[in-house]
């Protein structure tokens, strides 16, 4: 079993000082105020910010030194995402420097990686993930999106579906079938596609939440360049399963976590019966204490998986755990919110989500990015593979059900 490092460690306490420090000094006032109150950021605001991290070297501090990343431990990246989460800072766009980054250093050739990391360091090229499709979203492997080789590119026809933030990217790194194995995981492929060109059409998806983030996106005969693929054809489900392991570790979202609880709490103060805030009410109190209990397990939980990580031992399980304890507790805290939002009158102003609107709210300040964020957390426990599917493996992995 893996040693846990303590989170009390000099060296990790000095750190964790140093990027508190640093997003005091250096994330933009305007940027922390929308993130505050849940409102709209713009593609503009996300790069913004990610760059200011280009410049402190920490936009990929998770990555080896010598792809430009600083190589910290998975306990210094926990630590950053925590503490830039806690203090405002904008989601960390996880496509390039999280997914596409690792995935291209890993298994990519030396001249994929001269053209494709320079860009997703400095935010200059804007990535989007090609995986779910409408008949292929938890069920990954049943994809339908082919990839015909005509000489020097593939010919690649399909649709993608729930593409986050498609309508900014300039790339795509999508699975695509470029044979019919009997087994549907073997003749899957990993490519990288220019969204700029012919054949490729991006269609607005408004969610739940009245906002648009969500995409399709038609991909009629685009010819992408055999250069574009990444490893080895027919290898592509051994990189997705790279990367949706990296992107279930990130579902926790313990830091954003921590911000909700904290919006909670100043509600909570801030809401009156009988004379009285809620926080001193006694069942308000209580149920406090078991998302606290929540809280405190999901951390503890992370820091166990991070002592493996740093172990190399193996995480895939373990992943999918705080998967499932993440985005529950997130959608627990949202839930509480609004139900304390409730007692002022529950109207979702959608206008307020922007951050030049001047008119009235109805109840706090805050009360739309409240219901934003209530809204969004429903699809948490859907995205990065269902909670049911992570049971799912969780059963056959550690129980052998």
């Amino acid at each position: 079993m893996p040693v846990r490092r303590r989170i009390d460690d000099p060296e990790l306490v000095a750190f964790r000082h140093e990027v508190r420090a640093f997003c005091e000094r250096a994330l933009p006032p305007d940027i922390r105020d929308k993130v505050l109150l849940n409102q709209h950021l713009g593609k503009q605001d996300y790069v913004r910010w990610q760059k200011i991290l280009h410049e402190r070297g920490w936009i990929a501090g998770h990555w080896p030194k010598r792809y430009g990343g600083e190589g910290w431990s998975p306990i210094q990246r926990y630590i950053f995402d925590l503490e830039t989460a806690a203090c405002g800072a904008p989601w960390l766009t996880p496509f390039g420097v999280a997914y596409a980054g690792p995935v291209i250093y890993t298994y990519g050739n030396e001249e994929q990686k001269r053209r494709f990391l320079p860009d997703i360091l400095t935010t200059d090229t804007w990535w989007c993930q090609g995986y779910s499709e409408p008949g292929a979203g938890s069920d990954l492997a049943n994809l339908s999106t082919r990839a015909v080789r005509d000489g020097d590119h593939y010919v690649v026809t399909g649709q993608k579906i729930w593409t986050t933030m498609a309508h900014w990217a300039d790339m795509m790194f999508a699975l695509v079938r470029t044979s019919a194995e009997q087994k549907r995981q073997h003749g899957i492929s990993f490519l990288l596609i220019d969204m700029h060109q012919p054949g490729v059409a991006v269609r607005p998806i408004v969610s739940i939440d009245m906002c648009h983030h969500l995409n399709q996106v038609f991909l009629d005969e685009v010819r992408v360049p055999v250069a574009n693929l990444v490893g080895t054809e027919g290898h592509g489900w051994t990189y997705a399963k790279f990367l949706l392991k990296n992107e279930r570790l990130l579902a926790a979202e313990i830091g954003r976590s921590k911000r909700l609880m904290m919006q909670l709490r100043s509600l909570l103060a801030r809401t009156f019966e009988a004379g009285r805030p809620l926080t001193e009410d006694r069942l308000w109190r209580r149920r406090l204490a078991e998302l606290d209990v929540d809280f405190v397990t999901l951390e503890a939980v992370c820091l166990d998986q991070f002592a493996a990580e740093e172990t190399h031992s193996d995480t895939g399980t373990e992943a999918s755990l705080l998967k499932i304890l993440g985005s529950e507790l997130g959608q627990a805290i949202t839930t509480a919110t609004v139900d304390v939002l409730a007692r002022h009158g529950l109207v979702y102003q959608t206008e307020a989500l922007s951050a030049d609107w001047n008119g009235e709210p109805v109840g706090p300040a805050g009360g739309a990015g409240m219901i934003r964020a209530h809204l969004h957390e429903r699809a948490s426990t859907i995205y990065g593979g269902t909670n049911e599917i992570q049971r799912n493996i969780i059963a056959k992995s550690m129980l052998g059900l």
